[in-house]
């Protein structure tokens, strides 16, 4: 090979590279702003209910929109519903996590903010969580509320009221005030326990009377009495009132959006 044709092909392979890498980056720009164009912008006026499908009615809207903003008064928690036809190219818990950071759903420096979305087309459903509500709302009482309580409510299209009943009980269990059948199962076991250990006081207190009242040796009438341990504390479920509902109406002017902080907290489902 001459050192002319050497050149040649080397400078043609500086080409095809070039213009591979631009291509590249041409299409991976378009999928970084496809995918950006899918993440709703913060609404203006700010609302708690965002439904850019349509699937509620004006009044179903509303009635959600006062009772979030209520709780938002009352504790500056933010629960905020998105519906949309398709999070794609997002998957749906990347899009409520964007939502969330892109909002700033939440109050700044509590970052207790919680986005539901609700993709219409694909049927899915992501409860996402800020930071300061992890806690309250772990991932898998999330998965609970979605697979037990919206689900259900979906597949029979009785959209408003699953989405009604979520966010009464994500209060609720935020509030620490939700019980429900596995909580009270598990303080019946906890009432069960006790039972046993009292019976076995019982139990151990007459065999130590017996050894008291028989034979005459020296200090035998001591007895048998183990120590027993009781526990300091049983598990009682959320705690509080179980069933104590939403209480609470009229309009208020919500002030927006200020915190923005998840870190990946949450669980999806589909119906």
């Amino acid at each position: 090979m001459n050192v002319p044709t050497f050149f040649h092909i080397a400078r043609a392979l500086r080409l095809g590279l070039l213009l591979f890498l631009l291509t590249a980056s041409s299409t991976v720009w378009a999928q970084v702003s496809s995918a950006d164009s899918v993440i709703p912008d913060r609404p203006n006026p700010p609302r708690l209910v965002n439904d850019f499908v349509g699937v509620l009615s004006g009044s179903e809207r509303n009635q959600l929109e006062q009772k979030l903003r209520a709780y938002n008064d009352s504790t500056s928690t933010q629960i905020t519903i998105v519906i949309v036809r398709t999070t794609e190219p997002y998957p749906i818990g990347d899009f409520a996590f964007q939502v969330g950071r892109k909002w700033g759903v939440g109050q700044k420096g509590k970052n207790n903010g919680l986005v539901l979305a609700w993709a219409t087309q694909t049927r899915k459903v992501f409860i996402a969580t800020g930071y300061g509500l992890e806690g309250a709302i772990p991932d898998a009482i999330a998965k609970r509320i979605i697979s037990n309580t919206i689900a259900p409510a979906f597949k029979q299209e009785q959209y408003f009221e699953g989405l009604d009943r979520a966010t009464t009980e994500i209060i609720q269990r935020a509030r620490g005030e939700y019980k429900d059948d596995t909580d009270q199962s598990t303080d019946g076991g906890g009432v069960g326990f006790i039972l046993l250990i009292f019976i076995l006081i019982i139990v151990f207190f007459i065999i130590s009377r017996r050894n008291r009242g028989g034979g005459n040796s020296g200090n035998r009438g001591g007895g048998f009495f183990p120590p027993v341990f009781f526990p300091t504390s049983t598990y009682s479920g959320w705690g509080g009132s179980g069933g104590g509902g939403w209480s609470g109406g009229g309009g208020s002017d919500f002030g927006g959006f200020g915190g923005g902080s998840f870190g990946g907290g949450g669980a999806g489902g589909d119906y």
